[in-house]
């Protein structure tokens, strides 16, 4: 089970780090990854790090103001989003995968937590 905590309501211009911590399951064993989904859009790819957190994946529009990183001696993977602007409203989701490396696409990964809801206010 994977649980995501640390969304709220932000203002413009400001900053969350979101947490991901796994139960049940070793985290360190998958790639990880972060994806959003706003109102009436699909989820789409924000980071990705992989198992050992040597190599990480940002969608361009993400680069520069998210970091994605994560503690394996904790199970948990972490979403750092700064300059937030309110096209960054959404759920934010993280997922796992059986595998090593970067996964880019949602359909590879095998399980999903149920997603915090970010807010940014102009």
């Amino acid at each position: 089970q994977l649980v995501e905590s640390g969304g709220g309501l932000v203002q413009a211009g400001g900053s969350l780090r979101l947490s991901c911590a796994a139960s049940g399951r070793t985290l360190r064993d998958y790639g990880m990854g972060w994806f959003r989904q706003a109102p009436g859009k699909e989820r789409e790819f924000v980071a990705a790090i992989s198992w050992g957190g040597a190599n990480t994946y940002y969608a361009d529009s993400r680069k520069g103001r998210f970091t994605v990183s994560r503690d394996n001696a904790a199970n948990t993977v972490y979403l750092q989003m700064n300059s937030l602007q309110p096209e960054d409203t959404a759920v934010y989701y993280c997922a796992a995968a059986r595998s090593v490396g970067l996964v880019i696409d949602r359909r590879e990964y095998d399980y999903w937590g149920q997603g915090t809801q970010v807010t940014v206010s102009s």
